[in-house]
């Protein structure tokens, strides 16, 4: 996921991207006022979640140095959190907000935008606009046909996992690495089309924001609308959300959504689409996306790092006593050691630190999009539970907190 863009000195650099890499310096989460953007309006429709009566984390606390907080000190005094709201059953247990921050304050979501990108994808499969997930990308950007001949065999499957094999370095702290020019350069498809591969696609599972710009790139092009406006029309207005939304574009002439990185929303509205995804797509008696999409998108596929569809599953790995990961001889002695925990939701894999040895992790059902400074919604479909989290730094991790915020629910 996109981390800070920092870089000191060297002012004197020249190149469209670079004065604009110095000049910001580093990602925040106001940089939706530092790009053009399409404008996600909302409809007549506003859904606004109620308040439950139920106060579940009202005597919440956590340790800081042996020191004991109320969780809304704890998030105030020792976090850079600007927004953090819990749903369960579609009502808000928990909603506060930091330096200066209301429920109205759109704030930059980076790499959750990931997760909505898939969103739109899967609505233009089930409406047809994509025929089949398995196309070629050149399909719908047949300009990439120029350029290396294996963009030919690159599918819109592999852009979803992360599997395009792109030679595509996420690096944050060189001007003049993939990344900074992705995120200020302005013509994105262009510095797309002249990438090359560093492994055949579908093969090699690497994280790569330039993956998913093409999949935004992709889903513009199939339905012939910028991405904003088809956010717009089947999400946004559909489902009532509550305050205008933008998508941050990479320059005013070519128009092109940074998909990976530039929805400005709201906690409120993002936990609704928490809420369509813990409910099989489906939100106040309308389908939005499809339950098999859904399904896709949620179902851990452990051999690509429990990565699908641009979501993270949550997944433990088990460990001994000692802390340590258990290791097992084969697959058999680890399937054997995990039928005594009887937990039907454990998945035996192969070391690839450890060649010749195995171990199993599970999962709990829960799953997540994460952008850099933290930005997340975490969704538990089990326990009707949504938890966004926006903020202005990386730090705690915060999964851990979501795990006890899920104990705690009924």
């Amino acid at each position: 996921m996109l981390k800070h863009l920092i870089f000191p000195g060297l002012l004197f650099l020249s190149g469209c991207h670079v004065p604009r890499f110095f000049t910001r310096n580093f990602a925040n989460i106001t940089d939706h006022k530092i790009f053009p953007y399409t404008e996600v309006n909302t409809g007549d429709n506003i859904y606004q979640f109620p308040y439950s009566e139920r106060e579940p984390l009202a005597n919440m606390t956590l340790t800081e140095k042996g020191e004991k907080l109320p969780l809304t000190e704890w998030l105030d005094e020792k976090t850079s959190t600007t927004a953090f709201l819990v749903i369960q059953h579609d009502s808000i247990l928990y909603e506060q907000y930091f330096d200066g921050y209301t429920p109205d304050k759109i704030s930059t979501i980076f790499s959750v935008s990931k997760s909505i990108t898939s969103l739109l994808t899967g609505i233009a499969v089930d409406e047809g606009k994509i025929e089949d997930i398995n196309d070629p990308v050149t399909k719908y950007i047949p300009e990439l046909l120029e350029g290396d001949p294996r963009f030919q065999r690159l599918t819109i499957r592999h852009l979803l996992d992360m599997r395009s094999g792109l030679d595509y370095k996420e690096s944050y702290s060189n001007p003049f690495a993939d990344m900074a020019k992705l995120y200020y350069g302005t013509n994105q498809l262009r510095q797309l089309s002249k990438l090359g591969f560093s492994h055949e696609p579908g093969t090699y599972h690497r994280y790569q924001s330039g993956t998913t710009a093409l999949l935004g790139i992709v889903v513009e092009r199939a339905t012939g609308t910028e991405l904003g406006k088809y956010l717009e029309a089947k999400v946004w207005q559909p489902m009532g959300m509550e305050f205008p939304a933008t998508w941050s574009l990479d320059d005013k002439r070519h128009r092109s959504a940074k998909s990976y990185s530039g929805l400005n929303t709201t906690a409120r509205d993002l936990a609704k689409i928490g809420a369509l995804y813990a409910n099989n797509g489906r939100w106040r008696g309308r389908q939005i996306v499809s339950p098999e999409w859904v399904k896709a998108s949620i179902t851990p596929d452990m051999g690509n790092d429990a990565y699908q569809y641009q979501w993270y599953s949550v997944t433990e790995t088990h460990k001994g006593e000692d802390g340590k990961t258990m290791y097992f001889p084969d697959s058999l002695a680890a399937a054997a050691a995990n039928a005594e925990l009887d937990n039907d939701n454990s998945f035996i894999l192969a070391s690839n630190r450890y060649p010749g040895k195995w171990y199993f992790e599970s999962t709990n059902g829960a799953f997540y999009a994460q952008g850099i400074l933290n930005q997340f919604i975490y969704v538990d479909p089990a326990k009707e539970l949504v938890i966004v989290r926006q903020g202005r730094k990386w730090d705690n991790g915060y999964l851990w907190l979501f795990g006890m915020i899920r104990e705690k629910m009924e």
